[in-house]
């Protein structure tokens, strides 16, 4: 029977694929025939009309396109007292020639009761189905009975339950949606009021960043001409994780949002800013504070050239009478023009103002108009020496370069960083010909103290068009929308601000990276996701202060998740166990399965690391179908990676696929059906977050956990009131 309504389903989807297409085809006709009428100015109307025409066409057909897969995933069976009605639920809303529901969108009010019902609240819901699909084939069903009272017809129950046999799936290299299985405090928070700021929080596997994923499809479905027009930002912590989540938007029908990792935030201002590096620790912390602030722009006030004995110094001579600005003056002209221009718009009014002060230093006895006076003063090499040196057109790159130079870092933090301080940021700048994760922020706030640079001035570019009969000198909308042939970039963006701010992992943002984020959602609605305890930022307090302040006066609302869907229970009670001990605030969220394997505890010298490395991954891949994570502290991340690949390679042939060797940090987020964490004690001293950022990569497996102490003893991180061991 289920089977039977997906080929309807399916059938009525080609009907509407076929009609898309061909209002699409039609519309790109249009463009085509008669290609140089349209081209005229007075054609121009028509151009749009048969734009918007075939927009409207080809965006449903890549819809369309895109649900092919899994499009049916649930049914109701409801009592009312009247009747028995029967709704099918699915990614997409599909309507049959009568305009009658054939699957109603998982977003739609009528949708509620397959995530809201209960035992004890039924909705009038008497039975739940999930149906699991490859394609258009119905593969399984599970059912829950909720109430059974109702169940006059005798329906059948089917299965172990849904989300017990979604979380038993092996896992593949991308996140999978839960549309067919969220649970009721995840749709509260998936349904919340948009206004102000929703935040997110929960423990490990508790579901926060799906849950805000099917948040942002739900705030579009709800609100599309607000939301779509003005765009939804997702951030999240570094680039595996972006891969790992891009397909949940896609495949619940929403391809609109932008996502970026928080090191490419800053490439709409600086194209091509793309960073992944991580810095150290201390460098790290030094980045991140709020101290930066006075530091960079003491930066941008530092001259380019150093000032000589008697201080920064202007002086030249016209008409053989000297003339002279000196620092306390020149610092005043300054101050007044920063007052109400940026740097590189200010340089016409810095100009003119220490062309006025010059000039009223002139004698009177110069009998000379005062343009000419002026261009006297202008043409001197000592003047255009000075206002390049004085204030020059500045990039936030070329700026931030300067403190690689330890003598620059001392004159601009001096009183701000400590000695130490001012070592490792000056360091953290020399020898790398990239920007780290922590840089970005700091370009981002200089791009915003200095203004857009000049341009430079260009020769208009000579329009032409070539004679190929192949080359389509209009681009329209509907062929934008074709599948295009390489990846689409996952930073492009039309937005310089956002109508939504979407923030995962949100502990981990710097107080300098919040102030990049607040730029670019200043009148925007925010869904802020994240847990303390896992934050790698050393100070809580100043985590907590920065989402307060981001929250202020607006409405606001917080939705805990309390349910650890992803650790069994052998698992996350090591891990608690060791967070516990460190921050004994955490919210550790209770973990509902249990799998009956304890972690594995091991011990290895360090020249027996690879071998243990390859013997348990080897062994692992035999015991789990999905995939295999080592997380390994960055000082010997590609020591153990280069190590292992050749060997698991031969070792496990295509298997060895399934194996990512990752650091804690960009562990985040991601899951995985084994995990191998190697050197405890170096992820917890080698991270600015220390246990915290252990217990992140504690739990991020679903099935089996293996740790290995490098060197002739357990490590300290075990010193946990629970023991366990197989060593």
């Amino acid at each position: 029977m289920e089977q039977a309504h997906v080929d309807t389903v399916y059938d009525r989807l080609a009907e509407a694929t076929e009609s898309a297409r061909s209002a699409a085809d039609q519309g790109r006709s249009l463009y085509h025939s008669d290609r140089e009428s349209y081209v005229r100015e007075e054609d121009g109307t028509a151009l749009f009309e048969r734009d918007a025409f075939a927009y409207q066409a080809a965006r449903r057909l890549a819809v369309l396109d895109a649900e092919h897969e899994g499009l049916v995933f649930g049914r109701l069976d409801l009592d009312d007292d009247a009747d028995r009605e029967v709704r099918y639920i699915g990614r997409i809303g599909v309507r049959d020639d009568d305009y009658e529901p054939l699957v109603i969108d998982w977003r739609a009010r009528a949708a509620e009761p397959f995530y809201r019902a209960t035992p004890n609240n039924p909705m009038d819901v008497v039975r739940r189905r999930v149906l699991r699909c490859r394609s258009d084939k119905v593969i399984g069903i599970e059912d829950d009975l909720l109430n059974a009272e109702a169940n006059h017809d005798d329906l059948p129950i089917i299965g172990e339950g849904a989300l017990m046999a979604a979380l038993s799936r092996a896992r593949g290299p991308r996140m999978r949606d839960i549309v067919a299985t969220i649970q009721a405090e995840q749709d509260d928070a998936i349904r919340a009021d948009y206004r102000g700021v929703t935040v997110i929080s929960g423990g490990p596997g508790t579901g926060k960043t799906v849950v805000a994923l099917h948040r942002a499809a739900y705030l579009l479905y709800s609100n599309r001409r607000r939301f779509e027009n003005g765009g939804i930002l997702v951030v999240g912590p570094g680039p595996v994780f972006m891969n790992y989540i891009e397909r949940v938007l896609p495949s619940l029908g929403e391809d609109s949002v932008t996502l970026r990792a928080i090191g490419s935030v800053v490439s709409d201002v600086l194209p091509g800013v793309h960073a992944h590096r991580a810095d150290s620790a201390q460098a790290s912390f030094v980045k991140g504070s709020l101290r930066m602030v006075d530091v960079l722009k003491r930066l941008v006030n530092l001259p380019l050239v150093s000032p000589g004995d008697e201080g920064l110094l202007l002086r030249l001579t016209v008409k053989g009478e000297p003339l002279t600005l000196r620092e306390p003056e020149l610092n005043r002209i300054r101050a007044s023009v920063l007052a109400h221009n940026k740097v590189n718009h200010g340089r016409e009014s810095a100009q003119k103002a220490v062309v006025a002060a010059l000039m009223a230093q002139v004698p009177d006895e110069i009998d000379l108009e005062p343009e000419a006076i002026e261009d006297l003063i202008t043409d001197t090499a000592q003047f255009k020496m000075f206002m390049n040196a004085w204030w020059p057109p500045l990039s936030a790159p070329d700026v931030l370069a300067r403190l690689a130079d330890p003598d620059v870092v001392a004159r601009v933090a001096d009183g701000v960083l400590d000695d130490s301080e001012q070592r490792a940021l000056s360091e953290s700048l020399r020898g790398h010909d990239d920007w780290s994760v922590g840089d970005t922020a700091l370009l981002d706030e200089l791009a915003a103290i200095l203004g857009t640079p000049p341009a430079e001035e260009e020769e208009d570019p000579t329009l032409f068009l070539t004679s190929g009969a192949d080359v389509a000198e209009l681009v329209t909308t509907a062929d934008r929308l074709q599948a295009p042939s390489e990846p689409a970039d996952l930073t492009d963006d039309l937005h310089d601000t956002y109508a939504h701010m979407l923030i995962d992992e949100a502990q981990d943002i710097t107080p300098m990276q919040w102030r990049m984020l607040r730029r670019r959602g200043s009148q925007a609605s925010w869904t802020i996701v994240g847990d303390l305890a896992q934050s790698s930022w050393p100070d809580l307090d100043e985590v907590g202060r920065a989402v307060r302040d981001l929250i202020g006066n607006a409405p606001h609302r917080e939705f805990r998740l309390s349910v650890n869907y992803r650790s069994p229970a052998e698992v996350f009670n090591l891990a608690a166990d060791v967070v516990r001990a460190a921050y004994p605030n955490a919210d550790l969220p209770e973990a509902v399965r249990s799998t009956g394997v304890e972690p594995d505890l091991l011990v290895a010298a360090p020249e027996e690391l690879d071998d243990e490395v390859e013997r348990i991954v080897t062994e692992l891949a035999g015991d789990v179908a999905g995939t295999i994570g080592v997380i390994v502290p960055p000082s010997l991340l590609d020591a153990v990676r280069d190590a292992a690949t050749g060997r698991l390679a031969e070792a496990l042939g295509e298997d060895a696929q399934r194996v990512t060797f990752i650091s804690p940090l960009e562990a985040k987020g991601l899951e995985y059906d084994a995990v191998v964490v190697i050197a405890p004690d170096a992820v917890v001293e080698e991270s600015p977050g220390g246990v915290r950022v252990l217990y992140v990569a504690l739990t991020r497996p679903t099935q089996r956990l293996v740790t290995i102490d490098v060197g002739a003893s357990p490590g300290a991180w075990r010193g946990s009131p629970t023991s366990r061991s197989t060593d």
